[in-house]
């Protein structure tokens, strides 16, 4: 690559440039937007929910820049339209994600939830990106809409969404959710690695995104509840990871990982847990070793409320482009309500 452009720099200073574009976007990934101003810069971008190039040259515009996109898990609509108020107060594109017990809530608990349908947590969620869809636009701010952990006992609920993607996209072009996480770190990793593949390759042609988990994030989310796991579960290795990328990136380049380096879901009290976010920079450095590229890998900061800031910014810093708070606004929304009454 080198020697052509060097070939072409005598014939054409255009031919030059672009080769320059393309060897920097072989080292790395997100070369292209470490140049650009704003996220409102982006081809394409708009106020309102985003999807596919669009949505995926954002996470790459973040972690070119050093910053994660903020994923708060809602359960209401006024709990939407919080993070789109403070989406838009900032200027900043936000996440809105749904969990599996979030999305029944949404629909409301009287509703059947069948174990092996889960027709409520489908219903919830569906309805909860139709309602970010319908307000985003007045909020002015870039959005993405996404499905939290599922684990593979919710897999009726992952794959009710995508039916709700493929008829979406069929109408409009563009599928109603931007992205899905499946989390099947409770299986062996073949499995989960395999079962990932699977999904991404339905995903694909519908241009969505995939977050997947490797390595267990501890403590209890949604009825999950991995408190008692072992603590060498909660660090993921670098061979774990590059699996992860070496089974996936034939399919698709949009995928993200859940890598574990100590994360807990909920607030817990210093010293209880040790985050290691440093191992995410080992992950890359392993990948790049690999592939010739660097950072090829796009990191999710899971268990985010509560983590001290220079540990969030050795985070960003090795490529997280995503992280995840749902402790903290949990807390802020009960907090609001029993101060208000």
């Amino acid at each position: 690559l080198a020697q052509a452009r060097q070939s072409v720099s005598h014939r054409s200073p255009r031919l030059a440039s672009r080769a320059s574009r393309l060897a920097a976007a072989m080292a790395d990934p997100c070369a292209e937007f470490a140049g650009m101003k704003s996220f409102w810069d982006i081809p394409g971008m708009k106020a309102g929910v985003i999807t596919g190039d669009i949505a995926w040259n954002l996470l790459k515009f973040a972690k070119a820049k050093g910053f994660a996109i903020p994923a708060f898990n809602c359960t209401t609509s006024s709990s939407c339209n919080a993070v789109l108020e403070a989406g838009k107060n900032l200027n900043r594109p936000i996440t809105i994600q749904f969990s599996e017990g979030g999305s029944a809530f949404f629909a409301g608990k009287s509703l059947p939830n069948d174990k092996g349908k889960l027709q409520a947590s489908v219903l919830g969620a569906v309805c909860g990106a139709h309602y970010v869809r319908q307000v985003a636009p007045a909020y002015g701010i870039p959005v993405i809409v996404h499905s939290d952990h599922c684990a593979k006992k919710l897999l009726p609920w992952f794959d009710g969404m995508l039916e709700a993607d493929e008829a979406f996209f069929k109408a409009h072009g563009e599928p109603l959710f931007t992205s899905h996480m499946l989390d099947l770190s409770e299986e062996p990793d073949a499995e989960n690695i395999e079962i990932c593949k699977k999904y991404l390759t339905r995903m694909k042609p519908l241009n969505l995104i995939l977050e997947m988990e490797i390595g267990i994030t501890g403590g209890v989310e949604d009825g999950v509840d991995n408190s008692g796991v072992a603590r060498e579960k909660l660090y993921s290795t670098p061979e774990d990871v590059y699996a992860v990328y070496e089974g996936l990136s034939p399919i698709s380049e949009k995928f993200m990982i859940a890598a574990a380096f100590g994360n807990v879901h909920g607030v817990y009290k210093p010293g209880n847990v040790k985050l290691r976010p440093e191992l995410l920079d080992e992950f890359q450095k392993y990948a790049a070793g690999k592939v010739g590229a660097d950072k090829p890998l796009f990191f999710v900061f899971h268990g985010g409320s509560g983590s001290e800031k220079h540990e969030i910014a050795t985070a960003l810093a090795a490529g997280v482009a995503k992280m995840n708070v749902d402790t903290d606004t949990q807390w802020a929304y009960w907090e609001g309500l029993l101060k208000f009454y």
